[in-house]
């Protein structure tokens, strides 16, 4: 029989087990990243791989290096992060609006749905020259090209999400007096807003992807632009430092979301 004095005990004996797992996750996530550096960087000295093609991390250092006098690297960065930042935002507030419409009229969902879903499943990389086209050379159309790639999708998630959300709390605010309004703010939304902060995790990467893809096209600054120009004048070592960049990048926004998740997302 277990008596009081045990069960603190085995708390603590679970909560130190919980902490020697993290650290234990952690540790192996860094050592793996550090070995496939280290490998790299072995293959390339030891030309078990061109260095000139597959570059190395030394080479990626010293070409972050040269290109840090003025600040031009930061400036691409910045460039890019502006414009997945201000396609992130515009993504989240059209899909929301555009989700609480449909959810609102029933009518214009059941007419706009299939194109919805057609706009969603087609290839946005081949807008993107007629986008070009549309709205010229220039940020606009990077942006516009972010939005059309994350927009659809979030719609039609949202939407469901609304749809779903439980009728036995929506009949208990209308047979309290409730009217739609009451039950969009008082029920779905906050019934959903997990599901929102989870679209947004899938929301920041789609907008970076689609930022890359504009600036291949339709752009003279920013990260996808340096891949480019890099792979155009076989410096490669500016274009695989810029893939590593953006994979930090990635993880660094994708662990800001992450974050609101976790303060205002999880049950």
């Amino acid at each position: 029989m277990k008596t009081k004095s045990s069960l603190p005990m085995t708390q603590t004996e679970f909560i130190r087990r919980y902490k020697q797992d993290k650290k234990l996750v952690i540790f192996l996530r860094v050592l793996i990243l550090v070995l496939f550096f280290l490998l790299w960087e072995g293959a390339a000295r030891l030309f078990l791989i061109d260095p000139f093609i597959f570059s190395s991390p030394v080479r990626l250092i010293q070409a972050f290096i040269d290109l840090l006098p003025g600040g031009e690297i930061f400036f691409h960065m910045g460039i890019t992060l502006l414009e997945t930042f201000i396609s992130f935002f515009l993504v989240l507030a059209l899909g929301l609006v555009t989700s609480v419409i449909l959810w609102w009229k029933r009518s214009i969902s059941q007419v706009i749905e299939p194109y919805l879903i057609a706009l969603n499943s087609l290839p946005k990389s081949a807008l993107a020259p007629i986008l070009i086209v549309w709205l010229g050379n220039n940020m606009k159309t990077i942006i516009v090209c972010a939005i059309m790639l994350a927009v659809f999708g979030t719609i039609i998630n949202l939407y469901t999400d609304f749809v779903n959300t439980d009728p036995d709390k929506i009949l208990l605010v209308k047979t309290l007096g409730g009217n739609k309004k009451d039950i969009l703010f008082k029920v779905v939304i906050p019934q959903n807003l997990p599901a929102l902060i989870s679209s947004m995790k899938v929301n920041i990467g789609l907008c970076l992807v689609g930022v890359i893809i504009g600036e291949f096209l339709a752009a003279n600054a920013g990260l996808g632009y340096l891949i480019i120009y890099g792979s155009q004048v076989f410096k490669l070592d500016w274009v695989m430092m810029s893939i590593v960049i953006l994979c930090i990048m990635a993880t660094m926004l994708y662990g800001i979301v992450r974050f609101f998740e976790k303060k205002y997302g999880e049950k």
